[in-house]
């Protein structure tokens, strides 16, 4: 205590001998309790030296709203007066001038703290009381200050406007409250509102004090996050009668109008710095029209326009963020009442000159400078001083006890106080977190309207409410067509790429890739089409990706199919032939389980070319080629025997023979032959599987396909079939000049060569053709194979049973045999000789079904189309 005795004393002295206030208006009155007041009534001060280097401090540029702000306090002191809230306790107030300026505010708290610090110069007159808290000021630069002086003695002091973060901190701060929010939530909001209209190149008008320095860095803070950027920052002094004030202005100007993209501008300065600002930017075409975001500290003031020759068109439009709005009717009633008689208020000096000054009219000019949120945040701030007097004196006589500033900042902190039906009370930093109302100004027909509320911005929810939807579609077409960026928008299918040295706003816009997409204006990136779908260039959506294949309803597929059915019909039809003619000399010559075994690879042949269509499935690419390649093998294998035994029948060199007697084993052949291809197939199914695959054609469609895998595995499996038809070839090759009834060897040489041709053109087609009809060349080329072997080597036994029924005796055969021996051995002798040495050569009906002795068929010798041999 000591030492703030020694503080006061310095303090005093220094003021007295260094500083002189010209202001010595107040408003007090007497109470059981005193309740300190410190508004801005005055906007600034005019500091002259004296010779003595002394300095005279007068307040200047006299506010009619701050006057109206220390009216609100008082009419909320005297209703709880009069309502007896606090029983036959009353609360005093006194309330002083703070002139918008720190050394002024410090100066006139001494009034404050003790009494032996008043101001008041009359000697005579009593001192007053000691004020328990103080309500103000409404600058946050002055209320750290005052603050800090404040807490020497514990005094709370509760502000109405002070929004600066920095008195959040209670370890500097522990004395300072709050009935309004701090402003990184108006930073926050603001930023929700750029970015609801996407004005992401802003500039920002602030003020070098402890206010406006760190709600713009809060601002920047949240903006940053939303992608928005600030084309400029222009910071204006603080204090009014600052002297760099006139070019910081002129600086602002410039800046504005320069930055031609910049169509937003937030403003944290105060109104009278807007007063100057408008005074000197709507001279320029290219200052006018803007959108103007107003924060709390001038949102509700109409006199930045309303001393200027220009009205709200000229401007643009303005927002504001005002602080939570009350109920201004039970206020507008107590100016009504009010007496406006001067002599009636020499309590307060500062509403006496005022009357004296306006007259008759004093009621109506307070009247238009209420501020809604004044109300609400004077009120409460009462509201909560009465709450902790209340709970503090519930259990004590406060009239012969009296209380101590610490005692009610304690109980301030815990208070629970209510106003129009709610229930408040100060968060941990001793703020009161009530939220903003957004409003929109209004030119009427005399004068501007700053109560429209069109949004509610809820701090617990951080979230943006507007009144109503006709209010939002009605703000939309006002500000529709306003853009605030430094570049164009990049529109859906672009993506915003950034530009070396300058900033993320500024960006150039680059297309989307194929397959990739943007939807969205500004995107910052590309998405990738989900799997199945496709887009272009510049594409905002991705289509459907279409699968291609060859589909059962392709002209192509439908022929290929149609002659598919034509020879499966066919290789039955023969079938069902030579069983009906099972016991004729033609088809006993066939060896009739060998060809039945050889018609039915060929129908199984004809079937796996069914497989090659349609949509393809993991079974189907797996069977195709093995149910192919082992009924084809199969087939070969039967032609193969076929050979063998017509080369065996006629060959008259006796050692030849006998090593080809002993090889000719038809079943064992084809088993053998049958299991060379089986393990390839198997060796391919276990190691590497044909499988689904898919690829991207040109015009964007899926092309679904089967992918053979182990491509050596495909291959050894058409090398293997190629080396038995080869073998096939070489063996029917050297039988090609046999009597004319067994020329089988030619259709089989022919067959084969048939065969070769197809396949050997199908190998660069293969690699070559790509898309659904990939699979179309391999069926052509197994039909082909299939047809060449089936006419080749049956349609003429068919014709010959159907039409040569005289070529199908035991006497045709004979006589053809005869003649083809009288041609190469020249007597009879030595046919008979050979006859007896090769058994083969007689013709034996009744070992018809005895694969070792071999019935030789016989036609005349102009037959049409002699058979073969089997």
């Amino acid at each position: 205590m000591k030492r703030f005795f020694s503080f006061c004393i310095l303090f005093a002295v220094l003021s007295h001998l260094f500083f002189s206030v010209k202001c010595f208006n107040q408003a007090k009155a007497k109470g059981d309790i005193v309740i300190g007041g410190l508004f801005p009534i005055h906007e600034s001060v005019i500091v002259t030296v004296n010779d003595d280097g002394s300095e005279n401090r007068t307040c200047d540029l006299f506010s009619t709203a701050r006057l109206v702000q220390s009216l609100i306090m008082v009419q909320a002191l005297e209703e709880i007066n009069q309502k007896q809230e606090l029983g036959n306790i009353t609360l005093g107030y006194l309330i002083l001038d703070s002139c918008g300026e720190v050394t002024t505010a410090l100066i006139q708290t001494k009034a404050f703290t003790r009494n032996n610090c008043n101001v008041s110069q009359d000697s005579t007159q009593q001192s007053s009381p000691i004020v328990l808290a103080v309500i103000g000021d409404y600058y946050s630069e002055i209320s750290i200050a005052v603050a800090r002086h404040l807490n020497l003695e514990d005094i709370p002091e509760m502000s109405y406007g002070a929004t600066s973060g920095f008195l959040s901190d209670k370890t500097r701060f522990p004395s300072f409250m709050r009935t309004v929010p701090q402003d990184d939530h108006q930073g926050h909001a603001i930023a929700q509102i750029l970015d609801h209209y996407r004005w992401t190149w802003v500039g920002v008008v602030a003020t070098d004090g402890e206010y406006g320095r760190y709600i713009t860095e809060r601002l920047r803070h949240h903006a940053t996050k939303k992608g928005i950027c600030f084309a400029f920052t222009s910071v204006l002094p603080d204090a009014l009668n600052d002297d760099s004030r006139e070019e910081r202005i002129n600086s602002t100007i410039k800046s504005i109008i320069d930055n031609r993209n910049v169509s937003v501008i937030i403003s944290f300065a105060k109104a009278y710095h807007m007063i100057d600002i408008f005074g000197k930017l709507l001279k320029y075409p290219q200052g006018r029209g803007k959108v103007w975001l107003a924060s709390d500290i001038w949102s509700q003031s109409p006199e930045v326009l309303s001393s200027q020759n220009y009205n709200l068109s000229d401007v643009g439009t303005i927002f504001g963020i005002t602080l939570k709005s009350g109920n201004t009717t039970k206020f507008e009633r107590y100016l009504d009442d009010l007496d406006e008689n001067p002599n009636h208020h020499e309590n307060n000096t500062f509403l006496s000159n005022f009357l004296k000054e306006h007259g008759t009219n004093s009621s109506e000019e307070l009247k238009k400078m209420i501020y809604p949120y004044a109300v609400f945040s004077i009120e409460l701030a009462v509201k909560a001083i009465a709450q902790a007097v209340k709970d503090l004196c519930t259990n004590r006589n406060c009239k012969t006890q009296s209380l101590r500033p610490l005692e009610l900042r304690r109980a301030l902190r815990k208070a629970t106080f209510h106003m129009e039906e709610k229930s408040y009370s100060f968060d941990h930093h001793g703020d009161l977190n009530s939220g903003y109302d957004i409003i929109l100004w209004k030119q009427t027909q005399n004068s501007l309207d700053v109560n429209n509320i069109l949004a509610y911005y809820s701090i617990e929810h951080q979230s943006l409410t507007f009144t109503s939807q006709e209010t939002q579609q009605a703000l939309q077409s006002h500000i529709g067509n306003v853009t605030s960026k430094c570049t164009d928008s990049c529109r859906p299918g672009y993506r915003k790429t950034s530009v070396t040295g300058q900033p993320s706003c500024c960006y150039q816009c680059e297309p989307c890739a194929e397959n990739q997409y943007s939807n969205t204006t500004d995107s910052e990136k590309c998405h990738p089409c989900k799997e199945n779908y496709y887009s272009k260039n510049t594409s905002s959506v991705c289509l459907p990706r279409k699968t291609d294949f060859l589909k059962w309803g392709d002209v192509y597929l439908i022929v290929l199919l149609s002659f598919t059915s034509l020879g499966a019909v066919l290789t039955i039809v023969v079938g069902i032939i030579f069983l009906a003619h099972w016991n004729t000399p033609v088809v006993r010559s066939s060896v009739g389980p060998l060809c039945i075994l050889l018609l039915l690879s060929l129908m199984i042949t004809f079937t796996s070319v069914i497989l090659f269509g349609g949509q393809p499935n993991s079974y189907q690419c797996q069977a195709r080629q093995v149910v192919f390649g082992l009924s084809f093998t199969l087939c070969v294998s039967c032609i193969m025997v076929k050979s063998f035994k017509i080369v065996l029948a006629f060959e008259f060199d006796p050692v030849i023979q006998s090593i080809l007697k002993k090889l000719y084993k038809p079943y064992l052949i084809v088993t053998v032959s049958m299991a060379g291809q089986v393990v390839i197939v198997t060796t391919w199914l276990v190691h590497g599987p044909p499988y689904i695959d898919s690829e991207i054609t040109q015009d964007n469609m899926e092309l679904m396909f089967c992918n053979e895998k182990l491509i050596p595995a495909f291959g050894a499996m058409l090398v293997y079939i190629g080396l038995l038809a080869l073998i096939c070839f070489g063996v029917a090759f050297k039988g090609r000049k046999l009597p004319d009834s067994y020329n089988d060897a030619k259709f089989i040489t022919f067959a084969m060569l048939i065969y070769f041709i197809s396949w050997i053109m199908f190998g660069p087609v293969y690699v070559n053709v790509t898309g659904k009809y990939l699979p179309a060349v391999e069926m052509v080329v197994i039909l082909i194979s299939c047809y060449g072997i089936l006419f080749c080597q049956f349609f003429t036994k068919c014709y010959i049973i159907l039409c040569k029924k005289e070529a199908n005796t035991e006497k045709a055969f004979r006589c053809n045999i005869r003649n083809y021996s009288m041609d190469h051995k020249g007597s009879e002798d030595e046919r008979s000789s050979n006859r007896v040495e090769n058994p083969h050569l007689s013709v034996s009906v009744e070992s018809q079904d005895n694969w070792n002795s071999v019935t030789l068929p016989c036609v005349s010798s102009n037959s049409l189309f002699p058979v073969s041999k089997s």
